[in-house]
């Protein structure tokens, strides 16, 4: 199509995130005339994954933008080796597919469903992610004297993986098994016994864990790593904790031994934002990179007897039915980082079980109290740690990348990354010495598009902003049916449920 303007849609959308590109798919079977543009000149929004080049354009981008955008305070680093040096290097940059915002997606994600259903799981692949470690700083002695600077080198600390990984534990005396599967029998079936948990919903997890389980303090780490909270212990609460441990273990064994979660390989949830674009172009959907909307004038739409007309930002007049946008949230910044080391990690992805796939990726926490800032430890929230090996498509052989995030804001937090990634590299053995080969480190806060359409129209609507959770969050699918039930007045079939088209094509 050589120009837009002066065009009529049935439905506008705007911006390729998840949450669009979903609805996307959702719409690709229906007979509605999509529209489907994007600002930027890459698919997947905030979940984006990037080569190295793009990544450094990105760069250029973010610190050219508005002070208000999803990221902001980026730094990438690549160390300037010499030619004729004999250390590590990187690769070329077409080799790298480094994710913005990874996420991990339990087995029992109802994702995984809709993405069998809608027929586009043929062109996905998903990778096992493996063991779930936490880091414990070794005591240091009475006499020396502890800085950020100097900090005792910890250790890597395998969390269980259930009551089997309990009983052959052999680090944990009788009493602590006693307690934890105390603690693994009655998560089974927490539901049913609210009687146990409900004068303590609103309570510190850890208090539930002292009274209710006698579970140790040193205990206690291993169980909040299963719960992926970014928040520190005293604020996270038993309510929160719960349904999020037991999904977790709820989770393993679904697709095989050993393991709970999945990602998707070549770049995390960005693949999934392409293949429901495609899927929606094969439907007859138009996609067009690069093509931003301007915001109404004055706030104010132009409601015409066909729809709402819009502006883009080259000038080109369009009008649609349906108008499908995103929204910001203006606090809860995140800091992230971006590591790629010279090392596969080969430590940190030991087999599962019998007959598992072997592990693409492996989750290490780093609680809360186990890293310093001015020496307030206890004060500061906890990291986590994505480590994906070369399994994932995200980095050549011999080396991996280190996905850190955490809730605390600006400087303090970048600093806090830094050395949970300089604790996690000094705690596992690794021969050659291991290198960091190039960094990057980020703000983040949440977004799912920019904030440009008004409130008030029904017909346009706005995808509110996903959490930053860890874990990908069935709440962002809802969010997308409600629209698609919308537009479609709930007569199109089933949502997400398609037949196979009579030509199947891989390459679609």
């Amino acid at each position: 199509m050589e120009t837009l303007d002066n065009t009529e849609w049935d439905v506008l959308v705007v911006g390729t995130g998840l949450q669009q590109s979903l609805l996307a798919l959702a719409l690709s079977r229906s007979d509605k005339k999509i529209l489907h543009v994007d600002e930027n000149d890459y698919y997947g929004g905030a979940e984006a994954a990037f080569s190295l080049q793009e990544a450094e354009d990105w760069e250029n981008r973010v610190k050219e933008g508005p002070p208000n955008a999803a990221f902001s305070d980026i730094t990438i680093t690549r160390p300037d080796n010499s030619p004729d040096s004999p250390a590590p290097r990187l690769s070329v940059s077409r080799a790298y597919n480094l994710s913005l915002s990874p996420q991990l997606v339990y087995a029992r994600s109802s994702l995984l469903g809709h993405l069998v259903s809608s027929r586009v799981y043929r062109q996905l692949e998903f990778l096992a992610v493996g063991s779930w470690w936490v880091y414990s700083p070794e005591a240091p002695s009475e006499n020396s004297a502890v800085s950020e600077a100097t900090l005792p080198r910890g250790r890597l600390v395998k969390v269980p993986n259930g009551r089997e990984d309990v009983f052959q534990d052999h680090q944990l005396d009788f009493k602590a098994k006693r307690a934890l599967m105390k603690f693994l029998r009655f998560i089974a079936e927490y539901e049913e016994q609210t009687e146990i948990w409900q004068d303590y919903r609103e309570q510190p997890f850890s208090e539930f864990l002292t009274e209710q389980f006698k579970v140790p303090a040193n205990l206690q780490g291993p169980l909040m790593a299963l719960a992926l909270s970014t928040a520190r212990p005293d604020q996270t609460t038993t309510a929160y904790a719960l349904p999020r441990i037991a999904r977790h273990l709820r989770s393993i064994g679904v697709f095989g031994p050993g393991f709970g979660a999945v990602i998707p390989k070549w770049g995390g949830l960005s693949e999934i934002s392409q293949v429901s674009c495609r899927a929606c172009a094969v439907g007859g959907g138009v996609y067009v990179l690069g093509k931003g909307v301007s915001p109404p004038t004055d706030g104010a739409v132009e409601a015409t007897d066909s729809g709402v007309k819009l502006r883009l930002k080259d000038g080109e007049e369009i009008t649609a039915k349906w108008i499908i946008g995103g929204s910001s949230a203006t606090a809860s910044t995140y800091c992230r980082s971006i590591t790629i080391v010279s090392s596969s990690l080969q430590h940190l992805f030991p087999p599962m079980a019998e007959e598992a796939p072997a592990p693409a990726s492996a989750v290490v926490v780093f609680p809360s109290g186990s890293l310093m800032l001015d020496l307030k430890a206890e004060e500061l929230p906890p990291v986590h740690v994505f480590v994906h090996s070369s399994d994932t498509g995200e980095c050549p052989a011999g080396q991996c990348v280190l996905y850190a995030l955490t809730s605390l804001e600006g400087e303090p937090g970048f600093t806090l990354l830094q050395q949970a990634v300089d604790s996690l590299l000094s705690a596992v053995d690794a021969t050659p010495a291991l290198q960091v080969l190039w960094s990057a480190k980020y703000q983040q806060r949440p977004s799912s598009g920019d904030d440009i359409f008004p409130s008030g129209p029904e017909n346009i609507l706005c995808f509110p902003p996903p959490s930053m959770d860890l874990a990908f969050d069935d709440s962002v699918l809802d969010q997308v049916k409600d629209v698609w039930q919308k537009i479609t007045g709930g007569n199109d079939g089933e949502f997400l449920v398609f037949q196979d088209r009579e030509t199947y094509d891989d390459d679609e």
